[in-house]
């Protein structure tokens, strides 16, 4: 179920990126749209569509992700204050680029939960 996406062309160099971290599985950049002062994006080099497409063989893959926002906060100075990811899934989830991805996000204070219209209820 993959198709190439707009990562897939970033991986290949196609199109540029401001790449902040890459290594055999994995690939990081800034958010063209951050919502915080630090805010990259975490790819794996496999391409996967959505979370409902991880196998358990790609677990490690899945891991590997999270160990680079763990790198990645101890290189920029957020381990200690903290930071977020986020993995969104399909629409409803806000995810907008079907290639799974981790956002990671920090430099400032963030409150749960993460929406902001206070008009809604939960259901």
């Amino acid at each position: 179920m993959s198709q190439e996406t707009i990562f897939t062309k970033i991986i290949n160099r196609e199109i540029p990126a401001d790449i902040v971290y890459e290594d055999d599985l994995a690939l990081a950049f800034k958010d063209i749209n951050p919502q915080a002062p630090f805010h990259v994006l975490i790819i794996p080099k496999k391409a996967i569509a959505t979370i409902n497409d991880i196998t358990e063989q790609d677990a490690p893959l899945v891991g590997h992700l999270y160990v680079v926002a763990a790198k990645l906060a101890k290189q920029q100075g957020f381990s200690e204050d903290g930071f977020r990811v986020v993995m969104n899934c399909n629409q409803h989830g806000g995810q907008t680029v079907y290639h799974i991805h981790l956002h990671m996000l920090a430099g400032k204070s963030m409150g749960w939960p993460p929406y902001q219209d206070k008009k809604k209820e939960l259901v």
